[in-house]
């Protein structure tokens, strides 16, 4: 499973810059336009507001599971969630998870 998760961890880096590098060469880090064309349509609203409630809430999860089971650097999948969503942090973390599950189980 842990190569599952790295993959996954590593597409969720990429595909999400894939889109927004782009838009930032275009446009540079125009905060302002940023939130205009995420709200400019209610679909878009919609996808953000999702994302930002999936974001919260699974930074609620990696921090009472993670201290739960004991993990170290739980500080990086909620870096990658906040750095670029879900799609990085989830991945990430259970990854992470994998390894310390993989190395208590050798102990």
């Amino acid at each position: 499973m842990k190569y599952f998760y790295g993959v996954l961890s590593f597409l969720g880096l990429v595909l999400p810059y894939s889109q927004f590098i782009p838009w930032v060469m275009r446009n540079g880090l125009d905060l302002t336009l940023l939130f205009e064309a995420i709200t400019s349509t209610r679909i878009g609203a919609f996808a953000w507001m999702d994302v930002l409630v999936t974001a919260i809430v699974l930074m609620g999860f990696i921090l009472l599971e993670g201290t739960r089971k004991r993990m170290k650097y739980l500080w990086l999948p909620i870096a990658g969630t906040l750095l670029v969503g879900p799609s990085l942090g989830l991945p990430l973390f259970l990854f992470l998870r994998q390894l310390h599950l993989e190395k208590n189980i050798l102990k």
